[in-house]
């Protein structure tokens, strides 16, 4: 793969968020694209740029337990963030 295939726009990314909806049966509320984003740009800042996957399936895990409510997983994604910024090794 090439260094421009890897380069995303914006259009690719919501045909993307789109497929994953669709196969996994989610609405877009479900689906918290600019806070998903949001939150591994402020691991990326706040941590380190290799620790935004991990922080974002902690997220994910977290919102998973905590129930389908939208509210919750945008309350996970802001947590993970939060202790981001305030993050010192």
């Amino acid at each position: 793969m090439s260094d421009q295939s890897r380069t995303l726009p914006p259009e690719a990314l919501d045909a993307w968020a789109a497929t994953l909806r669709q196969r996994f049966g989610l609405s877009e509320e479900d689906v918290p694209v600019a806070a998903v984003l949001d939150l591994t740009r402020d691991v990326a800042n706040g941590v380190a740029r290799p620790a935004a996957p991990l922080g974002a399936f902690v997220a994910g895990l977290v919102a998973g337990r905590a129930g389908t409510d939208a509210a919750q997983v945008r309350r996970a994604l802001a947590e993970v963030a939060a202790l981001a910024e305030s993050w010192e090794q």
